[in-house]
Parts: C-alpha cells; sequence; structure tokens
C-alpha cells in the first residue's frame, strides 16, 4: 500500500511569503505528497476595501478581525474536506488562533514557515505555542526564545531556490537589451537601499521593484515606473546583469548595511540561476555558501571597491556563479527545505504521518467495479499519484484539484458519497 502524506498549504494575503508557499506546494510534490492549496490571494481585494472605508479606527480593527474570522472559518472548512496530514501555514497567513485551537482538537497537526524577521514582525510570541511545528529562518536568540514561551519543535528552516523556475537562460537580444544593465537591483525601496543606492547613480544601474516612490535621486534608474515584477522576469533580470546587487533590507536609513543574521531568498535565487552577485554579509551565510561561492561586502565602500573590480572580469564573475549555482542545487531548494520539514514532522509528532499508518485496503482500487478500472492508470498518472496507492487518497487528490471533472471523476466521486451514505452497500455504477 502506498499512503500519499496529505498536506494542505495555506498562502497569505499577500507579500513576500506568497511566492515562498506557492514554491513549497510544488516542493512537497516532488516529495511525494498530496497537496491542497488555500487561496488566501482570492480575499485579499475584500480585506484591502475595508481600508477605503471612512470609518474609525476602532470600527476598522473590528471588521478586519471580522475577515480574518471569515477567511479562517473558510481554511477550517477545507480542511475539514481534505483531512491533512499536515496544514502549513506560511508568515501571516490569515488563521485565527481559535482556528488553530479547533485544528488541534480535531488532531490535525499544524506548522508554520515563519520567514520573517523576528525582532521586526513580533505577532510570533502570540502564535508560535499554538503550532505543532515552528520552522524560522534565524538561529540564536529566537531559538532560546521560542523555547521559553514553550514551543518544543522549532526549526532551522534557512530559504532556498526553486530550480524549475530560478535557472540559467538563453537570452533574446530584445530581453538583454531591456533587462541588462552593469548593476541590477530587484526589491522594495525600503529606507537602508535609498541611501545606500544613491552612491550607484553613475553607474549604469537599473532597479526593479515596487515603494521606490519620492525618490527622486534614483527616479532615473527605476524601471517600469516602479510596477510589481514577476517571478518570470525576475528570472531574466538576474541573469540579464552583470552584476546583482544583493543588499538585505533595513528600516534605518541611517545604516546602509544592516549585519543581520538570516540570509534573504534573493541570495539563492540569484545563485541558482548561475548569476553573480555582490551580497552584504550576514552572520549566518557562511553556514550555507563557502567563500569562493559568493563575493560579499561588509559595507558600500567595499561594494563600490568589488563592483569596479568585477565588472571588466566577466570569467571571474561566471567561475563564482557556477560555483554557487552547484551549491544551491546541492543543499539549497525548496523541495529539500521540504524534505527537512516532513523528515521533522516524522520524528517529533507520534505516529506521523497518520495517512501512512491507517490500516486500509491496499486493494480497495482493485476492487472497482470493470466500469471505474478503466483508463484508471492515466488517472493516477495525471494526478501523480502510485498505482499502488488506496482509493481515500485518490478520492483526496480529486477533491484538490480543480476544472471539468471527466466521467470517470465524476463516477469515483459519486462511489466515494455512496460509501459514506451506505457504507458495506455495492453501488451500481457499471
Amino acid at each position: 500500500m502506498s499512503m500519499l502524506p496529505r498536506i494542505l498549504v495555506v498562502l497569505p494575503f499577500y507579500g513576500g511569503s506568497l511566492p515562498v508557499g506557492l514554491r513549497c506546494a510544488e516542493a512537497l510534490r516532488e516529495n511525494g505528497c498530496l497537496v491542497d492549496l488555500f487561496a488566501a490571494p482570492a480575499f485579499y481585494d475584500s480585506f484591502k476595501a475595508l481600508k477605503e472605508l471612512k470609518i474609525s479606527q476602532n470600527r476598522l480593527d473590528y471588521l478586519e478581525s471580522g475577515h480574518i474570522k471569515l477567511v479562517s472559518e473558510a481554511i477550517l472548512a477545507q480542511a475539514e474536506r481534505f483531512q491533512p496530514d499536515l496544514l502549513l501555514s506560511m508568515a501571516q497567513a490569515p488563521l485565527s488562533l481559535t482556528a488553530l485551537k479547533r485544528l488541534k482538537d480535531g488532531h490535525i497537526p499544524t506548522a508554520m514557515w515563519f520567514v520573517e524577521d523576528y525582532r521586526l514582525f513580533v505577532y510570533w510570541r502570540a502564535f508560535a505555542p499554538h503550532y505543532d511545528i515552528f520552522a524560522v529562518i534565524q538561529k540564536e536568540p529566537f531559538l532560546s526564545e521560542l523555547r521559553a514561551l514553550g514551543v518544543k519543535n522549532a526549526l532551522y528552516l534557512p530559504l532556498a531556490a526553486h530550480p524549475p523556475l530560478h535557472r540559467p537562460l538563453e537570452l533574446s537580444a530584445a530581453d538583454k537589451k531591456r533587462f541588462g544593465a552593469d548593476l541590477s537591483f530587484m526589491g522594495a525601496g525600503y529606507p537602508n537601499r535609498r541611501q545606500a543606492f544613491r552612491r550607484l547613480a553613475s553607474y549604469d544601474f537599473k532597479i526593479w521593484g515596487t515603494e521606490w516612490e519620492g525618490e527622486s535621486e534614483l527616479a532615473n534608474h527605476v524601471q517600469l515606473r516602479g510596477r510589481r515584477i514577476t517571478a518570470e522576469e525576475t528570472v531574466r533580470i538576474f541573469n540579464s546583469s552583470k552584476i546583482n546587487v544583493n543588499l538585505h533590507s533595513g528600516v534605518r536609513r541611517d545604516q546602509e548595511v544592516t549585519g543581520g543574521d538570516f540570509v534573504n531568498p534573493r541570495t539563492f535565487e540569484i545563485a541558482a540561476c548561475g548569476a553573480f552577485q555582490l551580497v552584504d554579509r550576514r552572520e549566518l551565510l557562511p553556514d550555507l555558501f563557502a567563500p569562493d561561492e559568493l563575493a560579499v561586502f561588509e559595507n558600500m565602500d567595499e561594494f563600490i571597491s568589488l563592483a569596479d573590480y568585477y565588472l571588466p572580469r566577466p570569467e571571474e564573475r561566471a567561475e563564482i556563479a557556477r560555483r554557487g549555482r552547484e551549491r544551491v542545487l546541492r543543499e539549497h531548494t525548496y523541495a529539500r527545505r521540504m524534505r527537512a520539514l516532513l523528515d521533522f514532522a516524522a520524528a517529533r509528532l507520534p505516529g506521523w504521518p497518520r495517512s501512512a499508518t491507517d490500516a486500509r485496503s491496499s486493494g480497495e482500487l482493485e476492487a472497482l467495479p470493470e466500469a471505474l478500472k478503466k483508463n484508471l492508470a492515466e488517472l493516477l498518472q495525471s494526478l501523480q499519484i502510485p498505482p499502488s496507492t488506496d482509493f481515500e487518497t485518490l478520492i483526496s487528490a480529486l477533491r484538490a484539484r480543480s476544472g471539468r471533472l471527466t466521467p470517470l471523476e465524476s463516477a469515483l466521486l459519486f462511489l466515494d458519497e455512496w460509501k459514506k451514505q451506505y457504507p458495506g452497500r455495492p453501488a451500481n455504477v457499471d
């Protein structure tokens, strides 16, 4: 019998953890899991509309709380239908404390991947104790603070790249002209970046991304009027740039290079593209990359010195980028991160995953009526399910997919409903 762990991934409304969640879902499928997505962005327009109402802050807080409660109920309804072995919530996902308690009462294990700086986003203090697993991108003293709160299953899980997306590209002449530059940056206009990048105004320098409004000294460098850049465009930018500027964000204008600990996703993504980057030194960076796999700077004076050195040396840039890509492919993919999360759950959560230990018959599909067994192999292959799977996993996969049902899929779902209503009585589906 082959039972696939069922994972429900809960996305946030928007923000940096949204693409991380999408990559996690794909990586979990690569690891052989049956994955369902709760698409919170579908509820974002209504949430955003609340802020446009001309009402008091107290009334707005009340309505936003009600909106989160409504979305949490929708998540609970999806979990009730899908019956996941693990609900994986991304940072900023709209899941209330009440919903987490109800999931625990329903014996559905929960995990959050908190891909935020714990010093700036402190809501983890209220939420972390209610998750069965709390994965983070920082080490000490964060891990000690979690233990002090009673969090028993905290996991250091750094960010990563997704090689099916983040990869070297053969670019057209038009793409090279549009996206290419000596220096490029893709990201938001945090205060430290606004200050630091003014020193790069004399270079062939392109800035991509949002939140650069009002920056007059850099206005000529901001591309596409500061609109949001798609994931596919980002990969083209990385591939087209001689030097990708990778300066971690900071809220203080007077601290251009923050010297923090966690490593942002851009570090892994640029490397996975086989592209060259200059990245500011981070406390956890030596654990992830060797010195010859990235070019690192301590301050903007050193950045300028390194940029001037590497710009006329394409062979050296290419060799460093090659080594960085090899390291990412070996160790820093979302597939490996999700494998680490699954292994951690199996080690820390008794009897996990439930679907792998349930005593179900391995011959359920073999016992299906002949009319339903026709084309069954093709259906299992399209759902990426092994032929030896059980009936319940097949039904869960069907309910998780969208689109028009085929006659076979409709018949299988009918049979499932019949089994629930009339256990032990055969259904006439021939």
